[in-house]
């Protein structure tokens, strides 16, 4: 294995890990020069090992840019037993502070920079800083936090839930990383994953899809006021947002959970409360004159379509609101 090369440490990378400290407890003076003074820089090319199986890890690590894995090996068969990433620390679970052989090696799985602090310095600040102490002890319970939700999801949960897992907790790096790690950690074969990956693919741009189109809708209706013309239509909506009336329809259906009358209604009956709820010296229209400018045809069409969407009637919706 190539000799691990070890450079002066970046102050402005020092710097992340000392704000990163600094949200869990104040960092003191002391123990910022000791960070200062002893942090060290390692660069890493993908596919390099960090710590081998068997091997004394010397460093606590954190992860500037890129991402390792944590690797055991059952059976001859290597298995991912986590993923850092940015912004984490790193380094042996079952080794911790160099007090014993690794059970798990940490590979690069992509280039990674690195800055390192050496486990027996740690173990010396442990002794004077009370503020060191207490940040580790706040870092440790939440790996382990992590740790029992990432084997429970992996135990319990289906294929599917597993990925959604992945995508909360990495966020960004499914499609960063290589596949084959991922499935791996998430205990499954990396066709499922991929498989699941081009589902959820297609999921998502049926989402900003539909996201696109419901924006082009309040457009028409918000901001043009599309609903108050008597003749509106299915058809002359879906056209003029460059849809067919079938897609408007099931959208409707399906998203907004309406039909295309009562969505329109909808936006009628709003306009209406809207003005309904301003003092009566302004606001001079009749209650049938409002419905006839928001786009009602008929006063039954909006009486029943009011009160269907409010509960009462527009007169006592008016009295209540003007209250």
């Amino acid at each position: 294995m190539p000799t691990k090369v070890y450079t002066k440490a970046d102050p402005a990378d020092i710097d992340k890990v000392i704000q990163l400290l600094n949200r869990i407890y104040p960092v003191s003076d002391s123990f910022r020069n000791a960070l200062n003074t002893h942090f060290v820089a390692l660069e890493l090319k993908k596919g390099a090992t960090l710590i081998s199986e068997g091997e004394t890890c010397q460093y606590m690590y954190f992860i500037i840019r890129g991402a390792l894995m944590g690797q055991t090996t059952h059976k001859k068969k290597k298995i991912v037993t986590y993923i850092s990433v940015e912004n984490e620390f790193v380094s042996s679970i079952s080794g911790m502070h160099g007090m014993g052989a690794t059970k798990e090696g940490i590979i690069a799985i992509e280039n990674s920079s690195l800055i390192a602090f050496p486990n027996q310095v740690i173990l010396e600040l442990f002794e004077q800083q009370f503020d060191l102490n207490y940040a580790f002890r706040m870092l440790v319970q939440q790996y382990y936090q992590d740790a029992q939700e990432r084997s429970h999801i992996i135990r319990v949960g289906n294929a599917k839930e597993r990925y959604q897992y992945f995508l909360q907790t990495k966020a960004g790096y499914i499609d960063r990383l290589p596949l084959e790690h991922i499935a791996s950690l998430l205990d499954m074969q990396p066709k499922t994953l991929e498989k699941i990956r081009k589902q959820y693919a297609l999921i998502q741009k049926k989402d900003e899809e539909t996201e696109r189109i419901c924006q082009l809708l309040e457009e028409q209706l918000a901001l043009h006021k599309r609903y108050e013309e008597k003749d509106i239509s299915l058809a002359s909506l879906a056209g003029s947002i460059g849809i067919t009336s079938h897609k408007l329809s099931s959208l409707l259906n399906n998203h907004y959970q309406q039909s295309f009358v009562d969505f329109i209604n909808s936006y009628r009956v709003k306009s209406i409360r809207e003005q309904l709820a301003q003092p009566r010296q302004e606001q001079p229209f009749t209650i049938e004159a409002l419905a006839s400018y928001a786009g009602f045809s008929s006063r039954s069409a909006f009486y029943n379509a009011f009160k269907k969407l409010v509960g009462v009637s527009p007169a006592e919706y008016a009295q209540q609101a003007r209250i």
